[in-house]
């Protein structure tokens, strides 16, 4: 068997797909002007300062909400909320409440006004730096506020436990659940 040549495309898989969460929620006035955006075109690009970057098209309605606030949150997906990553990957904003249609739940956030989702694992709240033209695609490049945990996923070492969230990721156009654990970072080189 030989190797296929293909033209260039995206075959970096698999890949976080997670829910990002832009507007404004006041749950003391219970205003909510926000949306809900998958995302898989994400990445982590600097430890220090702590920065990631997310890829939107421009005629995507969150890209005006994001583009406008200069904010957004990055809520890490999990088996259960697969239906309603998918969803908010197909379904538009502009046409209905996300948040209402999946039946997932605002919480609000600490430095930023866009909500999380409180069943979301992890949340990570963002302030964008730079925003970059690139094609298709905007890069939307944050340095990250701070980082929402779910106690319950935290172990008695202090330890947040990732793999019991059931963490999915995107390939393809499939989404798959992450699966067992294989090794830890330096394990290759660890003395027996």
């Amino acid at each position: 068997m030989g190797r296929l040549i293909w033209k260039p495309g995206t075959m970096l898989y698999p890949i976080p797909a997670v829910l990002v969460t832009c507007g404004e929620y006041d749950n003391r006035i219970g205003t909510n002007k926000s949306n809900i955006i998958t995302i898989s075109w994400i990445g982590t690009i600097c430890s220090e300062p702590a920065m990631v970057s997310v890829s939107i098209r421009p005629e995507r309605y969150s890209y005006n909400i994001i583009r406008r606030n200069g904010e957004f949150a990055i809520n890490l997906t999990t088996k259960k909320l697969v239906f309603a990553t998918d969803y908010c990957g197909v379904k538009s904003g502009r046409d209905i409440d996300k948040f209402q249609k999946t039946k997932l739940t605002p919480l609000k956030a600490s430095h930023i006004k866009a909500p999380l989702i409180s069943e979301s694992p992890v949340n990570i709240e963002c302030k964008v730096t730079e925003v970059k033209k690139l094609g298709s695609h905007d890069m939307f490049i944050a340095k990250v506020l701070c980082i929402n945990a779910d106690e319950k996923y935290i172990n008695e070492k202090g330890v947040f436990n990732l793999e019991d969230t059931k963490p999915i990721c995107y390939c393809h156009g499939h989404y798959f659940c992450i699966g067992k654990h294989l090794g830890k970072f330096g394990f290759s080189v660890k003395k027996k």
